[in-house]
């Protein structure tokens, strides 16, 4: 870990403190349970050491997909998703996409993007290759259905910094749309995630 990401790591609760009732503090809702264009099981990613994931893996489960940076002011919520992902097990399936689209914050390698998770965090949960999450012409495709009303049904909402969240519900719906600011083991997060 860099002296800065120490600092990062070690400034984090004040910051989440900080930036609560900030614009990075929203949740966006599917509140008219709107069903998707295009199936959310029917997506696939490539995990860091390459290895593809088929997302039909998921059905029956509710999935948070996380754009994450290892040199951000909210590098420390790897800590909370790690904690998210071990508490509610079985449950609930913690996706991280490193991604350098904000202020360069993440321009280490995969592999060096997975030792720094592991090592500083503990993270256990699946890490996916670096890639665009923004609406751009090389934009992941798991972000194009997030942050696009034509597949998911409702959200055009695309990450406005690191660790903006998006959760699918068991039944393949977007639910969900967190702001990079609200922290995942926030009470009002957990109860959406236990809903």
């Amino acid at each position: 870990m860099t002296l800065k990401q120490s600092i990062l790591k070690w400034m984090y609760p004040l910051l989440i403190k900080a930036r609560r009732n900030s614009d990075k503090g929203f949740t966006l809702e599917n509140n008219k349970n709107v069903s998707p264009f295009k199936s959310f099981y029917d997506l696939k990613a490539i995990k860091s050491n390459g290895e593809p994931i088929d997302f039909s893996i998921y059905k029956g489960k509710k999935v948070l997909l996380v754009n994450t940076a290892s040199n951000c002011g909210y590098t420390g919520q790897y800590d909370s998703l790690q904690s998210l992902s071990e508490q509610y097990k079985g449950q609930l399936i913690v996706l991280g996409f490193p991604s350098n689209d904000f202020k360069e914050q993440e321009k280490s390698s995969d592999a060096e993007i997975n030792q720094f998770c592991q090592i500083n965090f503990g993270v256990t949960f699946p890490l996916m290759k670096k890639s665009v999450v923004t609406k751009q012409a090389e934009q992941n495709s798991v972000f194009a259905w997030l942050s696009n009303k034509d597949l998911n049904g409702w959200n055009s909402q695309d990450p406005v910094w690191n660790f903006s969240k998006y959760l699918v519900g068991e039944d393949g719906k977007l639910g969900f749309v967190f702001g990079p600011s609200v922290d995942p083991l926030d009470s009002k997060f957990i109860e959406v995630v236990k809903g």
